[in-house]
């Protein structure tokens, strides 16, 4: 199968690496950077000495400190933690253990652009529901079994959600999960945004029955170079399948980034609190720029995550609006990469400084494009 052009990744490609770069990344889906030298510094450094790592190939399912402090950090045995080359593997992976002729999986709209791709060039059918911007993107455990048919082999749940940044309830988690567990269907929970919410915290659903819950550092942790994700899995049989998987895909991960990534599991506080130093700010700006344009732009609050997901309400594209905002030194990622053209993805995590500044040339622009 010949896959169709990843629009979101060539976007971010073209501008985030660009000559002179971007002055304010608000495509960024991730949350504040980090530097190595202030990692290993957290925790008084003590971090693993790299000149004694032997560089070798990892254990396949991921070292036994990091899978320990990945288990910690949700309340589950280690054994049930599968470590993965960010969250990609592990969903490219789970595509491939559901496929089956006649098969589907079902997935909200939008979605992380990667993952119906992943399905249909496995040849998974994809069923979806929808996320609506009237209901505020709200996600419901009714909205998904909407879409469940007899062809279906896993549902996708993603809280909080990109790119709209809502969150399904603990309490209708509980529902979707006891539905689906009852019709022998698994449930996939993407919960690489949490533990950042802006209202009710919700816990990790990493115990609901027959429930796969997807993990990683790039996002809530804030450490996307490290490429290190992972997956929490009970059924013992399935996981097993999931890690010769893994074995065929990239074979294990790196000693060096897996010593990384325990070490900032280590001090998790420190990572997650500068996340929500940088946020929740930026948010509150983000909230009063568009209560300032309410009669240009739509957008619901996000209740979690580090993304929105606002739109044009004369319902034009957004790609003219984001490619004018680069002109000027802000990124924003045009709605036609979530097959949504009237939206704009910001985040609102990653610009530590300067994310007044770019909302204000954000309003200059709108003020010439005539939105």
């Amino acid at each position: 199968m010949k896959l169709p052009p990843f629009k979101l990744d060539q976007w971010l490609a073209a501008h985030e690496f660009a000559t002179p770069p971007i002055r304010y990344n608000l495509a960024s889906s991730t949350g504040p950077t980090w530097t190595l030298g202030e990692i290993a510094a957290l925790g008084g450094g003590d971090v693993r000495r790299f000149d004694e790592l032997r560089l070798s190939y990892a254990p396949p399912q991921g070292g036994k400190l990091l899978r320990e402090r990945i288990a910690a950090l949700n309340g589950v045995d280690p054994d049930s933690v599968l470590v993965t080359t960010g969250a990609s593997e592990a969903l490219m992976a789970l595509v491939c253990w559901f496929t089956a002729p006649g098969a589907s999986i079902v997935l909200p709209r939008p979605v992380y652009p990667a993952l119906p791709v992943f399905a249909r060039a496995w040849g998974l059918g994809v069923r979806e529901y929808a996320l609506s911007p009237e209901r505020g993107f709200a996600q419901t455990a009714d909205d998904v079994l909407a879409a469940v048919d007899g062809t279906t082999r896993a549902v996708f749940v993603n809280t909080p959600h990109n790119p709209t940044g809502s969150v399904m309830s603990a309490a209708e988690q509980r529902k979707l999960a006891a539905a689906l567990d009852a019709r022998g269907i698994a449930m996939i929970v993407d919960e690489v945004y949490h533990p950042l919410y802006f209202g009710e915290e919700i816990a990790g659903a990493a115990h609901l029955p027959n429930t796969i819950v997807l993990g990683d550092f790039a996002k809530a942790l804030s450490l996307p170079g490290l490429r290190v994700g992972w997956l929490i899995d009970r059924d013992a049989h399935r996981r097993e399948a999931l890690l010769d998987m893994r074995s065929y895909f990239t074979i294990s991960g790196s000693p060096l980034t897996e010593a990384i990534a325990a070490h900032a599991l280590a001090n998790a506080s420190a990572v997650l609190d500068r996340l929500k130093e940088t946020a929740a700010p930026n948010l509150a700006l983000l909230a009063q720029f568009m209560q300032e344009h309410r009669d240009r732009l739509g957008w619901a609050a996000p209740a979690g995550g580090t993304t929105c997901f606002p739109w044009l309400l004369d319902g034009r594209a957004s790609r003219p609006l984001c490619e004018a905002l680069a002109q000027s030194g802000v990124l924003a990622a045009p709605g036609d990469c979530f097959d949504a053209p009237a939206h704009m993805r910001l985040g609102f995590g990653s610009q530590r400084e300067g994310y007044a500044a770019a909302l204000d040339i954000f309003a200059g622009v709108l003020r010439r494009k005539g939105v």
